[in-house]
């Protein structure tokens, strides 16, 4: 095999990821947050505490945690994200952030380079990867 060979080539979390990611402090309401979200066309917010990442908020987050469980709009998004952070770097393989999404049962894999949020990748930027090779 030449390296040439789609086979060898690996590719990297970096190679489809979006670099569009919206973050926010902790303390912002959830609906400044869901606003936002709207504002710009994302489904997940990063949730940062001194700058740095800590959690994720998703429509889900909202939908279940505001909605369902009747949380006041104004509750600040550290009360309702997803924490500890499931992340990955940019260099990692596809198919390991692939198994990490899968076994972790998230959607959205917010992607980490020395406590910087540099991307993210999410469930439908792998089924489009994957179709179309």
């Amino acid at each position: 095999m030449n390296s040439s060979d789609p086979i060898q080539q690996k590719t990297l979390v970096r190679d489809i990821m979006s670099n569009s990611v919206v973050s926010v402090d902790s303390s912002v309401t959830a609906t400044n947050a869901v606003k936002m979200m709207e504002d710009i066309g994302v489904g997940a917010v990063i949730v940062l505490e001194n700058n740095l990442p800590v959690g994720i908020v998703t429509g889900r987050d909202f939908a279940i945690k505001i909605a369902a469980h009747s949380y006041p709009i104004d509750t600040p998004v550290r009360r309702i994200m997803s924490s500890p952070l499931i992340s990955i770097d940019s260099n990692s393989d596809l198919s390991i952030a692939s198994d990490l999404m899968s076994t972790r049962n998230v959607r959205k894999l917010p992607v980490i380079d020395d406590d910087k949020v540099v991307g993210i990748l999410t469930s439908n930027d792998l089924a489009k990867h994957f179709v179309d090779h």
